[in-house]
């Protein structure tokens, strides 16, 4: 049979090279040049899901990133599409997120001239990306493709970029050429080694400094889920009893109503511990540094990191550079041959658990108050118990905002692992509905529940059309106080000047109607203000699975400013 003679174009070898790459799954919003790349992509299977800005559609890139652990490809158009997506693509380089963006560029002969959208794209990413490359011809495609793909998920994961001028995009090669520089490029594949593998002198330096330890700690984060290690840190902490503590996305990779679940003892726990065990988390400001006073001076970090830059930055006192899954199999395989456990009635962990205890009795004490006009606590419990009483599969949660994020991290509760999604090591605010709906296309079978401040909400508000026009299941909790942390709570002296009419730089419209707003769309809207109401609302949209919005009405005086970040404001 003779060799196919069709024209391919650019547009539809980009979309070959990512479904062979793996690729099932992008985000984006088109426009010029990439509207055909987009469509091509469909047609091969590929699901596309348009968004309204690049923003919230590169978030949700770097989001599916972290829960598949297939590098989550974002689509844009050149110049400003591309300076758009950089908030994707850097959320994913700070929070080691697999994850690709792709962007269309002006034609190479008019760069420099002032051409349609014109930026030089390859420079502006550079602070945010671990490879970038710009396919300067079609025949450079695969190689272009799979070299992000592949860059993204090998070491520490994050963000890559490939760069296609607009007139590449309309080159073309047979189909037959196009087949055999899939091919080529395919076979040509480097396989890049991900971490190097701890030692067994390595290995043993750590169990005996455990096992010396007389107030051991075991902390573990998203790295951790990310590495899918789960199983390796139940049969760490199970085996040598020794108590643990997530950081907030770590959340779930153990249940949080484990008995050695030390999150309700936080202070005690970094306090007093002698020796800390640190799985894919960062000493950075989410751990304090690591530092006095809130660590003891005396306490002997043993930290595993995929990252040998991590550990020669934090200078523990062991550094295990590794995979942590991986790092803990081989671990939990040398306690086995020789195992020690502290017990339930070794003092650290009787002192631990009895904090722990305490302090949740303390909590749900007031969790137990109906309080109306809405504090926090109140409707957080309601929702806690709703989506307790789904079950497993348990929904992923999604959180942000200052005040119902802090609080959420401390009363909403996490069985199963990879099913929190928050602001993240930046702080970032506006991830929301951007991560929402990479949630729902991840794991179809959960339902996905957002918990947001009116401010966290308003950054992407408007996907909530995209959450109607694609039917996911979401329900977003708006937890509506009338401003960033609650209107106006400017003293009488700050209230002057020429504009002091004016509302203050904290106010959004009192009582917004922000479940309206989906409601144009097709959606379920809500407007909620006592416990029953409240329940009413998460029992029916719960079990509609469909998108919804429920605007909770919240005292603005409750909460505080900046949440518990008060002293950086």
């Amino acid at each position: 049979m003779a060799e196919s003679s069709t024209l391919i174009d650019s547009n539809l070898l980009v979309a070959k090279a990512l479904a062979r790459a793996g690729v099932d799954r992008m985000f984006g919003v088109v426009g010029i040049p990439v509207t055909s790349l987009a469509n091509r992509a469909v047609a091969l299977g590929i699901r596309f899901i348009a968004f309204h800005n690049e923003q919230s559609a590169g978030y949700a890139a770097s989001a599916y990133g972290y829960l598949t652990g297939v590098p989550g490809v974002l689509l844009t158009v050149s110049g400003p599409g591309c300076v758009h997506g950089l908030a994707g693509l850097s959320n994913a380089a700070v929070n080691g997120w697999p994850m690709v963006m792709i962007s269309g560029s002006c034609d190479q002969k008019d760069f420099g001239r002032g051409d349609f959208q014109e930026l030089d794209q390859i420079a502006a990413v550079k602070p945010f990306v671990k490879f970038s490359v710009k396919a300067k011809d079609i025949k450079e495609i695969p190689n272009c493709v799979f070299s992000v793909i592949d860059q993204a998920r090998s070491g520490k994961p994050g963000g890559c970029y490939l760069d296609i001028p607009s007139d590449v995009l309309h080159q073309t090669v047979t189909e037959s050429e196009a087949n055999k520089l899939l091919d080529d490029a395919e076979s040509g594949r480097k396989v890049v080694e991900s971490v190097r593998s701890v030692t067994k002198d390595e290995i043993a330096k750590a169990i005996s400094l455990i096992r010396k330890a007389e107030r051991p700690l075991i902390v573990f984060g998203k790295g951790a889920a990310m590495a899918r290690a789960e199983g390796e840190l139940k049969d760490l902490v199970e085996k040598t009893g020794i108590p643990f503590l997530p950081t907030p996305m770590g959340k779930g990779l153990l249940p949080d109503t484990h008995e050695l679940a030390a999150t309700a003892a936080r202070s005690l726990a970094i306090g007093k511990c002698d020796v800390a065990v640190v799985v894919g988390a960062r000493l950075n400001w989410l751990l304090h540094f690591g530092e006095p006073p809130k660590w003891s001076k005396d306490v002997k970090f043993i930290l595993v990191d995929i990252d040998e830059g991590e550990i020669e930055l934090r200078k523990p006192y062991l550094g295990l550079v590794g995979d942590a899954k991986r790092t803990l199999k081989v671990l939990n395989k040398e306690i086995k041959d020789d195992p020690f456990c502290l017990g339930r009635s070794h003092p650290w962990v009787e002192a631990i658990t009895t904090k722990a205890k305490d302090n949740v009795l303390r909590m749900e004490a007031q969790l137990a108050k109906d309080v109306v006009p809405f504090n926090f606590l109140t409707p957080m419990r309601i929702i806690r118990d709703a989506i307790r009483g789904l079950g497993s599969p348990a929904p992923i949660l999604v959180s942000e905002g200052a005040n119902t994020m802090d609080v959420g991290r401390s009363v909403l509760v996490q069985m199963e692992p990879r099913t929190r999604l928050d602001a993240g090591t930046w702080g970032t605010m506006g991830v929301g509905l951007g991560y929402c709906i990479a949630a729902a296309v991840a794991s179809p079978d959960r339902l996905v529940v957002a918990v947001e401040g009116d401010s966290g909400f308003g950054f992407s508000a408007m996907e909530v059309e995209t959450l109607v026009r694609y039917q996911l299941a979401v329900v977003v909790i708006v937890f509506n106080n009338g401003g960033v942390y609650g209107g106006d709570r400017r003293s009488a002296e700050d209230i002057t000047g020429p504009f002091k009419d004016d509302p203050a730089p904290t106010s959004f419209v009192p009582g917004a109607a922000y479940h309206v707003l989906i409601e144009a769309f097709g959606g379920k809207g809500y407007l909620v203000g006592t416990p029953d109401e409240l329940k009413s609302a998460l029992d029916e949209a719960f079990a509609a699975r469909k998108p919804a919005v429920i605007n909770v009405t919240i005292d603005p005086y409750a909460g505080a400013e900046s949440g518990r970040m008060q002293h950086k404001n």
